[in-house]
């Protein structure tokens, strides 16, 4: 008996010795960048969502890059990974989506933003085409020219009034409710201010931003249950949006929402649209826009907060705006939006240290040979395209916020290492709308207002950008 009990024990020992060997060494037809696939299961996760406290790459990436090199293989969730720091390597793949590599979201995001089948969002070709088509008449460069800026103008006005009577603002979450308030305007009409604390559905989006790289766990009590369920009840909105515009023809805007009735009521309409697809384009958008724009624009104001002489100078620039108007028209122009040198500057700035997201994530369709190595089908690459922003070869002292860099920077190598709004065929159809926007809230803020930094603006990285305790602010009208 005893002899039995110890022959089981060995083969577990051996089959698990096995598996382990296997985790570590995963099969490659050629030679994988080197690297460390961390325990099994989890892989080296722990590692990557341990918080850092700095503007700098998180500890998990630069750690790394100095033991292995620019490449690297590790494991992530589950998910064999190759991060890549090569500015090479990470324009290759942002150039060949649908041939060598496909968009890819963690777990977490994938249930979220129901990113499965043919008809998910993130494919390439039609669908791809189809809600960038949609997403710059709504928001693009002509759209914000002919009417957009001066209602941004005013939404922002509103809300600073209604910021300066209170005592104090927690930036980030305030900037998020303002900026997904006048996106879900804009595109479905509706009026965030006409509900009640509880039923405000920008409450449910910015809950849904706080839980995103919270483990995949849908069990009752967990982070990404409450996700889940908050993310139910905006689709439930979204869907409710959609059907009584659809029965309801004297409702008609002539916005995003009536586009895509009228698209999903056409006899030749595309074979991917649907109820679904739609009510995930629109959630997708409101997501994107108030998330990414609320964090950079927090981050900027505590930049400023940190640089008074930045700060000043900006301030200048927009008392000239003001001064050099030739007639009493209150309302900001598109040329004068584009004569802000320093406000642009700052922004880029901003957006350089920001990098929002630890890096853009791909599915290896083929296996891809670079430099030696191979990284084969159905791994992930994460393009970590801020390890460029911070390069010392091309942005002298990186870590310091520097706005006048922008001034000499030379455009090509802006171009191969600057891209705040991701690259290739994914550019963002939203990037100069979210410039707009901080540019327009910074020339109502510093022309008409006073703000004075109350707590908070510790920077962390868990490895989203986020701010510890807030960062909470005082602002007062300048009487001026």
């Amino acid at each position: 008996m005893w002899t039995i009990g110890l022959c089981v024990i060995a083969l577990l020992v051996i089959y698990c010795t096995h598996l382990v060997r296997k985790w570590k060494n995963p099969s490659c037809n050629g030679v994988l960048p080197p690297g460390s696939m961390g325990l099994p299961l989890i892989g080296e996760t722990l590692h990557l969502i341990i918080p850092s406290y700095s503007l700098d790459l998180h500890p998990f990436i630069k750690k790394r890059i100095q033991r292995f090199g620019p490449i690297f293989r590790t494991n992530i969730f589950g998910r064999p990974v190759v991060v890549s720091t090569d500015p090479e390597l990470n324009h290759l793949i942002l150039q060949q989506e649908g041939k060598l590599v496909e968009m890819w979201y963690l777990d977490t995001f994938s249930k979220l933003f129901n990113q499965e089948g043919e008809s998910r969002t993130s494919a390439v070709g039609v669908i791809h085409k189809y809600i960038r088509s949609l997403s710059l008449t709504h928001f693009g460069v002509e759209t914000l020219k002919k009417g957009l800026l001066p209602e941004i103008e005013d939404m922002i006005k509103k809300t600073l009034q209604m910021w300066s009577a209170q005592e104090s603002i927690e930036v980030k979450y305030g900037s998020a409710v303002m900026v997904f308030s006048y996106i879900a305007k804009h595109m479905f009409g509706y009026d965030d201010s006409e509900n009640t604390s509880e039923d405000k559905i920008s409450e449910k989006f910015t809950k849904i931003s706080e839980f995103l790289m919270s483990i995949p766990l849908n069990i009752p009590g967990t982070t990404y249950h409450k996700c889940l369920k908050d993310r139910e009840k905006a689709t439930e909105f979204l869907k409710d949006k959609l059907e009584k515009r659809r029965n309801s023809p004297d409702m008609y805007r002539g916005d995003l929402l009536d586009q895509v009735i009228a698209d999903l009521n056409k006899e030749d309409k595309e074979k991917f649209l649907s109820d679904d697809f739609i009510i995930t384009v629109i959630f997708g958008l409101l997501f994107a826009g108030f998330e990414s724009v609320s964090k950079i624009l927090t981050l900027t104001l505590k930049l400023l907060a940190d640089h008074p002489s930045v700060l000043q100078e900006l301030i200048a620039e927009h008392e000239g705006i003001l001064k050099n108007r030739r007639n009493s028209d209150p309302v900001l122009t598109w040329d004068e939006y584009k004569s802000m040198t320093s406000t642009l500057q700052v922004i880029n700035e901003s957006l350089r240290l920001g990098n929002g997201a630890p890096g853009l994530l791909r599915r290896v369709l083929k296996d891809i040979e670079f430099k030696g190595f191979t990284i084969p089908a159905g791994w992930i690459i994460m393009a970590v395209t801020s390890a460029s922003h911070l390069n010392p070869d091309v942005y002298k002292d990186p870590l310091a916020f520097n706005p006048a860099r922008w001034k000499d920077m030379d455009p090509y190598l802006v171009s191969k290492n600057f891209m705040p709004f991701s690259g290739g065929t994914r550019q963002c159809a939203g990037a100069e709308f979210s410039k707009l926007l901080m540019a327009t809230f910074l020339h109502v803020l510093l022309t008409k207002y006073e703000w004075t930094r109350i707590k908070g603006g510790r920077v962390v990285r868990g490895p989203m950008l986020a701010f510890r305790d807030g960062f909470h602010v005082k602002f007062s009208p300048n009487h001026n």
